[in-house]
């Protein structure tokens, strides 16, 4: 009887043991899930106000993007490029930059006037893009500037006169001159967009 009852006793622990490892784990994945959605719950806030900054700090410059209709009969049309690869100015250290560029045009018709000019645009915008040096790449307002200057170069490779923008190291060393504002170019390239933008 002895041995009967000492063979009733070895389950039992183990049956005990299973619920043990299935309360630690019912439990750990409470944790786990609660800990979370804290992280989430937290996050969201603080990201939030990030973007209010960032929205209240370019509303000026929200002013001169054209606005597109939804239309598919208006949508504007998208001309990818192949990506660029060149050196760039750094005289400090050997830096490149691999750039994939987009460019929206609103005529459905110019992508194939780009393709003829295919060759002029990229020139011109490699000879751009070896100019610049990796700190003036790297924040949002130096991609902004490349973008706009890269929408004036490809526009003047497809024949369009452009009216050129005083160097902002050109304003430093000169006196400033009280310019007379001119109504803004309509180029035929309306935005330049970045699908990639790797510098190394």
């Amino acid at each position: 009887m002895s041995a009967a009852a000492a063979t009733d006793a070895a389950p039992a622990p183990k049956k005990g043991n299973k619920k043990l490892i299935i309360i630690i784990a019912a439990v750990l994945l409470l944790v786990l899930g609660g800990g979370a959605a804290a992280f989430f719950m937290l996050k969201k806030p603080h990201a939030e106000a990030e973007e209010g900054e960032e929205a209240a700090a370019p509303a000026p410059k929200a002013e001169k993007k054209v606005q597109h209709s939804l239309d598919p009969k208006n949508a504007p049309t998208f001309v990818p490029l192949d990506p660029f690869t060149v050196n760039l100015a750094d005289r400090d250290a050997e830096r490149y930059a691999q750039i994939g560029i987009t460019l929206e045009v609103d005529d459905p018709k110019l992508p194939d006037a780009l393709k003829a000019y295919m060759p002029a645009i990229r020139n011109n915008i490699l000879l751009l893009l070896a100019q610049k040096t990796a700190a003036q790449l790297l924040d949002r307002e130096g991609k902004e500037k490349l973008a706009e200057q890269i929408r004036r170069e490809a526009s003047r490779a497809l024949g369009y006169e452009i009216d050129e923008e005083d160097d902002e190291a050109a304003d430093e060393d000169k006196p400033k001159k009280k310019k007379k504002k001119r109504a803004q170019q309509v180029l035929p390239i309306s935005a330049v967009h970045f699908s990639n933008f790797i510098i190394q």
